[in-house]
């Protein structure tokens, strides 16, 4: 169903080199690497431009990729920044407060329109400023059995992260603070449980963690409501992570594969 007005995306393709990227010699990052054919980066931009909901498509890149033939589906190139924060921040430079941006990974390699158009509907049913897509164990289960994941299991079910989320500009200064305290205590397990406070710590152990509970926590540690979008398309949780991952994404991409994308 198409809503009302398209919703602008940016697509994050910024980041080192690292074992992905090592499969192409001579790429920027993984978002560069082709598979099937066409770039990581190509395939999730051309998913988006699938979408009649999605309007105008920035790509955040470095510098040097610029004129790469991956981008040519964006309006607009921008300069990647040294951290996934400061290129959040240069995609969304210049944009109202309170506009509802859709930002993307670039490594979605099975990204759909009706993956997308779910998210967003989801999304704007919200007031949150910063909406997070999940997809439950089962339903992700049930279509890619053999593509393995990092679960979290909560009281009302098991879920992975996607590699979308929508968000308000407004939200960025305060998501700046909260992601600066996380990477500063990464390595101090006393000090990530004085950020996310033992209770809730203990609760997610047990299983007794709920997604409104983590929806209310996470509200209080960044100051700006947060929800998650638990999604029915389990393709917007499928991340080229390693190298090892282009094992399951051939077979699913390849011809010889009968594994529909969409």
């Amino acid at each position: 169903m198409a809503l009302k007005q398209p919703i602008s995306a940016v697509v994050l393709a910024g980041g080192p080199s690292d074992d992905v990227s090592a499969l192409a010699p001579g790429a920027a990052n993984k978002a560069f690497v082709p598979i099937a054919g066409q770039t990581l980066v190509a395939r999730t931009i051309a998913a988006l431009r699938s979408s009649v909901n999605v309007g105008t498509i920035d790509a955040v890149a470095p510098r040097e990729a610029h004129g790469d033939s991956a981008l040519t589906g964006a309006a607009a190139c921008i300069e990647a920044g040294a951290t996934m924060g400061a290129s959040l921040r240069a995609g969304l430079r210049g944009r109202a407060p309170d506009e509802l941006v859709l930002v993307t990974a670039s490594d979605l390699p099975l990204l759909s329109a009706s993956a997308i158009d779910e998210f967003l509907a989801l999304a704007l049913a919200t007031d949150a400023d910063i909406v997070y897509a999940c997809v439950e164990k089962r339903v992700h289960l049930a279509r890619f059995p053999d593509v393995p994941h990092t679960w979290a299991r909560l009281r009302d079910g098991t879920f992975c992260g996607g590699g979308v989320v929508a968000m308000r500009p407004r939200a960025l200064d305060r998501l700046d603070v909260f992601l600066e305290r996380l990477g500063d205590a990464r390595k101090n397990p006393l000090r990530l449980a004085a950020i996310f406070g033992l209770p809730t710590l203990a609760r997610y152990a047990l299983g007794r963690l709920s997604i409104a509970d983590a929806e209310r926590r996470a509200r209080t540690l960044i100051g700006v409501p947060v929800a998650a979008a638990v999604c029915t398309h389990a393709e917007i949780a499928l991340n080229i992570d390693r190298a090892s991952d282009f094992v399951w994404a051939r077979s699913l991409l390849e011809p010889c594969s009968n594994v529909r994308n969409s």
